[in-house]
């Protein structure tokens, strides 16, 4: 593990910690996740345990021909699809300064208005793939993450814990500052399966591609205005759209679909699937996000999820976080 990430990850373990409830232990995986989030970033009423600090657009999706062959969802019938798209940072900081280095990976968020009155949504951020495999596993990086301050003795329990899972710092080591939330390249970290029309089926992973890809160097990154993402995309579109190529990674048949901690080889066949299209701000964002909930198994007929079990364990993790968020 580099001393960079090291550095960034355990800084994480100090932020606000004092306030936050200790972690139930005999609760299922999905509430852990959100206890012991709570324990490294505190408790903030009204914000999400994780990627709290975000900012709400809107704009549509138009899909390519070639995604209609891969899928019958009612996303890719090359119709205008409304949809409401949130940026975040990562923690559950709602504050942390956006060229923090704890705020990669970003997020984007994407919820597609469907003609029948249902949605369904993309859940998907900077990293190029997940640390670890399982909600179990997750659970215990960031237990580690949690007991490493800067003060532990070495090796710390993170240092322990990436030493036996090498995928760690390598998912955390892909992650950047862009320069804008629009000029950031983000991935779908779970598998999906793709159904057309006739049955045939096929395992993917997204890829939500901008015009240009502009990172910043940790100095440039740490002498940026404190909002300055935040701030700059709703200023952005006063001057006009920002489009983004939704993409699909195919699986090959013998490409496993069950740990999203191991990516598929760079040589696997990409397909555009449409063009993200965002016009719009929202006028309010903070209040707009507190009310939003954005679930990776929100899924409409033509996409299923493959047999990476953390889909399910991420989909209860954002529910118990949103209710614990939503309570009076």
């Amino acid at each position: 593990m580099t001393k960079t990430l090291l550095k960034a990850l355990t800084a994480a373990s100090t932020i606000l910690a004092g306030s936050a409830p200790v972690m139930a232990q005999d609760a299922d995986v999905p509430t852990q996740l959100v206890d012991v989030m709570n324990k490294i970033f505190g408790v903030h009423p009204g914000f999400r345990a994780n990627h709290a600090k975000g900012v709400v657009v809107e704009g549509f999706f138009t899909a390519t021909p070639e995604a209609a062959a891969l899928s019958k969802a009612a996303i890719f019938t090359g119709a205008k699809i409304p949809v409401t798209v949130r940026f975040s940072d990562a923690t559950g900081v709602p504050n942390i300064p956006d060229g923090d280095p704890n705020a990669n990976p970003h997020g984007i968020s994407i919820k597609y208005h469907l003609p029948d009155g249902s949605d369904t949504d993309m859940v998907t951020n900077s990293l190029h793939f997940f640390p670890v495999g399982t909600g179990e596993d997750f659970v215990a990086l960031l237990t580690a993450v949690s007991q490493s301050p800067k003060d532990a003795p070495h090796p710390t329990p993170l240092e322990q814990f990436a030493s036996t899972h090498p995928s760690v710092p390598l998912a955390f080591g892909s992650t950047h500052t862009p320069d804008s939330f629009a000029d950031e390249e983000y991935f779908g970290v779970n598998a999906f399966v793709f159904v057309n029309k006739d049955g045939a089926r096929q395992a993917v992973r997204y890829q939500v591609v901008p015009e240009k890809t502009v990172h910043l160097d940790p100095a440039e990154a740490a002498a940026k205005a404190p909002d300055f993402l935040v701030d700059e995309l709703p200023n952005r579109l006063k001057n006009g759209p920002v489009s983004f190529h939704l993409k699909a990674q195919l699986a090959a048949p013998e490409d496993q679909t069950k740990d999203g901690s191991k990516p598929w080889p760079d040589d696997r066949k990409i397909v555009d699937l449409g063009v993200l299209t965002i016009d719009k701000a929202v006028p309010d964002s903070l209040e707009a996000q507190k009310k939003l909930l954005f679930l990776p198994t929100s899924l409409t007929d033509g996409i299923e999820e493959s047999d990476d079990p953390v889909i399910d364990t991420r989909g209860a993790a954002y529910a118990v976080s949103f209710g614990r968020r939503s309570a009076p």
